[in-house]
């Protein structure tokens, strides 16, 4: 079941609203929770009921690892307890999505015929696993412990953010659901959470989707060795660019629209990525909360900066190379990690040589700032290219095309798909982000102090009031007549 699909829209989540409200205000707190817990299980068993036992003897491992934890003394044995319980959620995820992987690239190396046959991977394995994993490590750290069963449950399997995150807390996640306040329909919760749902909804079937037709036959023809020209391949991979954008923005939106409807604050998980001036900046803007579980779970622990310079670059290769691993089994994706790595590196020797030369008195000129936003987006598309590509020939094909290779020639007519580009380009780089529009009621909570800033232009705030409650109906109804010519356009990310 799509966020994006009639039946979700018009069927799934008005049913569960009114049965959650309408329980809670009789005050069955935990009858209410056990409905929304069910609801999210058949939320999640609509796309294949076999993998409901998957994700449900998860919980359950999960669950009693955690309860172990918390509840023995520091010593060896809690030690040996974490490793067993991390070692058991890599181990579902390695064979599920990198088992072929490897056997594959085996039987590549050594000549032998290995095979496992299909394996189908399970919809938002990487996500809940990665989520359990950082519960584990935070009940072996006496930070949280959790001993409520139904509470656990809906910590992992609270629907808006179950398939494509963003990858909670325990400890953001369930006080919110001891507030006896969040029972009761909120008028005003439901309205900010409609709105922030209906421009993620305009983003994905309108903008992700619209600018999609130009990805597809750029990619293809890469694959199948066509020699493109410059200008098609770089139509083609700023494209794929922007549907990205928008298809994962329009997801975090619509995300974190569906908790606010609750009542719920999810943490931010998409900041306008496409601004920053640096790819740290980047990085702390795109897929947040998965680059926080990186930085606090495997950066810091390798180490971080901790060790000097050398380790500090070596940490950050090996981070980013799993962050791109964990996107998928294939070289394309490890290419696409190991590329961020060493974006990274360059980035922070670079403003090591600034420091060292200009100390703390640089200044940013409206020039140098829009050079470096070019930069930063100029190489991020360059990466994209591995991302998407099937293949790494296809992958090369069409940097070479993208670098000349091929020669430039510009189109005679039809410009209209380098007019939706230009405005695209136009909307990320100047246009204000969901959280911006909607800052007077925080509908989100900030993982790092200070990244939600207001909007210079305050009229573009949203506030209650016909004005907007008329512009939000007519981006809704737009979206519902497109959502009929582009039916069932899965997220992007749910492939990962």
């Amino acid at each position: 079941m799509l966020f994006n699909s009639y039946i979700f829209i018009f069927g799934f989540l008005p049913i569960v609203l009114a049965g959650f409200f309408a329980i809670g205000a009789r005050g069955h707190h935990r009858v209410a929770i056990a409905w929304l817990v069910g609801a999210s299980l058949f939320f999640y068993g609509w796309w294949n009921p076999a993998y409901l036992g998957l994700i449900l003897g998860s919980i359950l491992f999960n669950y009693a690892a955690g309860v172990a934890l918390g509840g023995r003394e520091q010593g060896l044995s809690r030690k040996w307890l974490l490793a067993l319980g991390v070692a058991g959620n890599l181990g579902l995820l390695g064979y599920f999505k990198y088992a072929n992987f490897f056997v594959d690239n085996i039987s590549l190396v050594t000549g032998a015929d290995y095979h496992l046959g299909t394996i189908v991977l399970p919809l938002a394995i990487s996500f809940f696993t990665f989520q359990q994993i950082a519960y584990l490590v935070d009940a072996y750290k006496g930070e949280t412990r959790e001993y409520n069963f139904l509470h656990y449950c809906l910590f992992v399997t609270f629907f808006p953010q179950l398939i494509a995150g963003p990858i909670v807390h325990h400890r953001e996640m369930l006080p919110q659901f001891a507030r006896d306040r969040i029972y009761r329909l909120n008028y005003g919760h439901l309205a900010i959470g409609i709105s922030i749902f209906t421009l993620g909804l305009f983003k994905k079937v309108v903008l992700a989707d619209g600018v999609a037709v130009y990805v597809a036959p750029v990619f293809d023809a890469a694959e199948a060795g066509i020699a493109l020209n410059m200008y098609e391949a770089w139509q083609g991979a700023m494209a794929y660019t922007f549907q990205l954008y928008f298809d994962f923005s329009g997801y975090s939106d619509m995300a974190i629209g569906l908790g606010r409807m609750f009542g719920i604050k999810l943490p931010l998980n998409f900041n306008s990525p496409y601004k920053a001036g640096n790819i740290i900046e980047f990085w702390r803007c795109w897929h947040m909360t998965l680059s926080r579980f990186l930085r606090d779970y495997l950066y810091i622990p390798l180490g971080g900066n901790r060790k000097g310079t050398t380790r500090r670059h070596a940490n950050l290769m090996i981070t980013m190379i799993l962050g791109g691993l964990w996107h998928g089994a294939g070289w394309n994706f490890i290419i696409w990690g190991a590329l961020h790595g060493f974006y990274l590196v360059v980035n922070h020797v670079w403003h090591g040589v600034l420091r060292a030369f200009n100390g703390a008195a640089r200044t940013s000129t409206f020039i140098s700032r829009g050079m470096a936003r070019l930069v930063t987006f100029a190489v991020v598309v360059v990466a994209w290219v591995f991302f998407r590509a099937e293949s790494l020939p296809g992958a090369m094909h069409l940097l070479y095309a993208m670098a000349g290779g091929n020669g430039l020639s510009l189109p005679e007519s039809d410009l209209e798909g380098t007019r939706l580009l230009l405005l695209m380009l136009l909307l990320v780089w100047y246009a204000p982000g969901t959280q911006q529009i909607m800052i007077r009621y925080r509908p989100a909570f900030e993982i790092y102090k200070g990244e939600l800033r207001p909007w210079k232009y305050l009229w573009l705030q949203w506030r209650p009031s016909l004005f907007n409650a008329v512009i939000m109906a007519v981006l809704f109804m737009v979206s519902l007549k497109v959502m009929v010519t582009v039916p069932d356009s899965a997220f992007l990310y749910f492939n990962f």
